[in-house]
């Protein structure tokens, strides 16, 4: 089921140990795909910095406060940024981190760097990781602006994520939709997954894939190789024993599910007939793409054209609201919305 594009790690080029070993990495994907518990993974494993929230640099931040090499832009987005949890979480100095920000940070890639690799001074560790899902979306730029990093891009079934995702109600249909709401859940499922997939094959060796289901149900193995990937041995039991966040307790939206906790196939019984059949007729090509079978055997049922029409509206209604988000003075006041919460 693990896809990955072929990479040049430690094992295979000694010469890159070192830099690979160091580089910032990025634990990504749609959100409820287990995003949180590979990052809390990483950081029981060790020399990572500990800053347990999603950062938003990239996503949120650069966005509403425009271009960070103004200088006043670079000090709202400080005053904002000391107002929210990122900056009570973070541990760090205000006037120590505004005088690297206001000399170094040109851009949300710099000031993600600037304030990751501060926590990671002061907690004496050698490297970070980021695990904010909505990333998945930028990531060119990313790469643009932090040119050595890694991503690690987690894909778990997108009818358990619709499920989850449904639960917390942050997917909304369009007024006029009169669907299930976890159908619109698994349309943006997909959506995020596919662009993910798209942008991550132009990353080459830096970018890398794995499923949910594999790290819960073989962690040794799937440990084992993402450890190559990044270039640091990850080591399953010293993980456990360590147990940061979700690692001990899981991070499930499901509150009966915390004492006998089993992420994998809540899908068989979360869906009617009709609504699997309707679900599995949206997005399940990019289901079977990623290794997952489909319940609903009945090819004529899934290729129904208005849920080819359906699929194709939330498409492009995504992808505008991510247009205007990232590219137009309009997106400001979207992400302002989006930045109040943090």
């Amino acid at each position: 089921m693990t896809t990955s594009v072929p990479t040049e790690t430690a094992s295979t080029n000694p010469s890159k140990a070192s830099a690979r070993s160091l580089a910032p990495v990025f634990v990504l994907g749609c959100g409820r795909s287990g995003t949180t518990l590979l990052y809390h993974m990483l950081l029981s494993a060790g020399n990572f910095a500990v800053y347990r929230v999603e950062s938003n640099a990239i996503n949120l931040l650069e966005p509403r406060f425009g271009d960070l090499s103004v200088a006043r832009n670079k000090r709202r987005l400080l005053e904002a940024w000391y107002d929210s949890r990122l900056f009570t979480l973070s541990g760090l100095d205000k006037e120590e981190i505004a005088a690297k920000v206001m000399s170094e940070c040109r851009n949300g890639g710099d000031f993600l760097r600037i304030i990751m690799s501060e926590m990671a001074r002061k907690q004496g560790v050698e490297r970070w990781a980021d695990t904010t899902p909505e990333h998945i979306l930028h990531l060119h730029r990313i790469k643009e602006t932090i040119p050595d990093a890694l991503v690690i891009h987690i894909i778990r079934d997108g009818r358990d994520v619709a499920l989850s995702t449904d639960k917390q109600g942050y997917i909304r249909r369009l007024p006029w939709d009169r669907k299930p709401s976890k159908m619109v859940a698994g349309l943006y499922w997909e959506w995020m997954v596919n662009k993910g997939r798209r942008d991550g094959r132009d990353l080459g060796g830096d970018y890398t894939e794995v499923h949910f289901e594999e790290l819960v149900g073989q962690p040794h193995e799937t440990l084992a190789r993402l450890g190559d990937f990044i270039g640091q041995r990850l080591d399953y039991d010293q993980i456990l024993q360590a147990g940061i966040g979700s690692v001990s307790a899981p991070n499930t939206s499901f509150e009966d599910a915390k004492e006998n906790f089993n992420p994998t196939g809540r899908w068989r019984s979360g869906y009617s007939a009709e609504e699997l059949t309707v679900f599995e007729g949206l997005v399940g090509r990019t289901l079977e793409e990623n290794g997952y079978e489909l319940a609903t055997k009945d090819r004529d049922a899934l290729n129904r054209p208005e849920l080819r029409r359906m699929r194709a509206m939330y498409r492009k209604y995504f992808e505008a609201k991510l247009y205007l988000k990232a590219k137009t003075p309009l997106g400001q006041l979207l992400v302002t919305r989006d930045f109040s919460w943090i």
